[in-house]
């Protein structure tokens, strides 16, 4: 058997990444800059308001208060989105909204709840300082200024900021399109089962996984185990996607028609190699991984359970290194056992999937359900994936590592 760290490694060392595109900003979430965005002009682009309320020179509110406000002449009114048409100027004031330029001659913003309004003169009721409620042009970005660095994945925040700057394409790593194909005459996508069939789980499962991932899912469809279909399904994939997920038939069965296609396929393109490992972890031990051309193949194992384990494993981290991440592995943390999580010794690495939750300053976890690798509910009332070390597991109150899955 294979470490799982080495076997991590050598997937992520054969994985390239995409070359970069231009995308409209509205389909950019989660996708990686390939270069840094510099900023062709400032935000704001000029001085605004913070605050509904009046612009006032600070000097003429000395000394306002409640019980001896100062007099002041509102001389316009200036709502947001329209150019100011005068100045403040000395014992004048112009009302304005939240957003609206700064007239000149104004230094200050006093709030509408600090005033009083006395027919076409306005009562200020709080002594006002320079540059109270005032947004300064470029307060939040200078003209010329790099914004974000190449690397930065971009989240919703980052995709308004690069819209405020005027930025309708974004320069990006690509977002992979997955291919997901299940082989196996026992599958039915739809209707009554018959004796010795069940349901496909494993396409509808990995879809999500990729789209989860934010990468684009290419339903391929289930095949039967025949050789010849089998080619033609992943020969279209190798030539149409950036990545094929296969599910089932990388055994050592005598009905595994993945395995015999995949290496007939790597004798004919060049540059194709493929790899047949038992890695030693529980569940998902074994696990396929190689190139047609310059497309990675991800071998997963047919039980459902071991199919999500080796995605998380090995697919998700290659996915998005693929895109540009830099942290393309679930976060880890320390957790307390909430109940005793036993195992024997095998030589294997253990992934028991857990509930996890944060508790009087730590990370609490207990198993999900039965960790059978057919039993897919325990996976799907998992938030985490326990690391359990070859061993006797750990009783109530003992720490160990804890993958987070959401």
């Amino acid at each position: 058997m294979i470490p799982l760290e080495e076997a991590q490694a050598h997937v992520l060392s054969t994985c390239r990444v995409l070359d970069p595109a231009d995308v409209a900003l509205a389909d950019a979430r989660a996708l990686v800059l390939a270069a840094e965005v510099v900023s062709p002009e400032a935000v704001p682009p000029f001085a605004n308001t913070a605050m509904d309320g009046y612009a006032v020179r600070a000097v003429d509110t000395n000394g306002a208060g409640e019980a001896q406000p100062v007099r002041l002449r509102v001389v316009d009114e200036l709502p947001a989105g329209r150019a100011p048409e005068r100045a403040v100027g000395p014992g004048e004031a112009i009302r304005i909204m939240t957003g609206a330029p700064v007239p000149d001659g104004a230094d200050a913003i006093v709030m509408v709840e600090r005033t009083r309004v006395d027919g076409d003169t306005v009562l200020v009721q709080a002594e006002a300082n320079h540059g109270d409620h005032v947004r300064a042009a470029g307060g939040d970005i200078a003209a010329g200024a790099v914004v974000f660095e190449r690397g930065t994945a971009l989240t919703p925040a980052h995709i308004g900021v690069l819209a405020s700057i005027g930025v309708e394409r974004a320069h990006v790593f690509r977002r992979p399109r997955v291919g997901v194909l299940s082989t196996g005459d026992e599958l039915v996508e739809r209707g009554p089962l018959q004796p010795g069939q069940i349901r496909d789980s494993n396409r509808p499962m990995l879809l999500a996984l990729v789209a989860e991932a934010g990468c684009e899912p290419v339903d391929l469809g289930s095949a039967r185990d025949d050789e010849a279909l089998i080619t033609s399904r992943i020969t279209h994939a190798a030539d149409t996607c950036d990545a094929l997920l296969t599910s089932g038939g990388v055994s050592v069965g005598d009905y595994d028609y993945v395995k015999a296609v995949l290496e007939q396929l790597a004798k004919e393109r060049a540059g194709s190699a493929f790899v047949w490992w038992q890695v030693a972890i529980k569940p998902a031990k074994p696990f396929a991984f190689g190139t047609l051309g310059a497309v990675p193949v991800f071998g997963l194992p047919g039980n459902p359970v071991s199919s999500h384990v080796s995605f998380e494993l090995f697919a998700r981290p290659a996915l998005r290194t693929m895109m540009g991440r830099h942290d393309p592995f679930r976060p880890e943390v320390d957790a307390v056992a909430a109940a005793p999580m036993r195992r024997r010794p095998d030589g294997k690495l253990y992934l028991d999937r857990v509930r996890v939750w944060y508790e009087d300053g730590e990370y609490r976890c207990e198993r999900s359900g039965a960790q059978a690798s057919n039993v897919l509910s325990a996976m799907a009332n998992a938030n985490g994936l326990a690391l359990l070390p070859d061993g006797e597991g750990v009783d109530t109150g003992e720490h160990l590592r804890v993958m987070l899955l959401s």
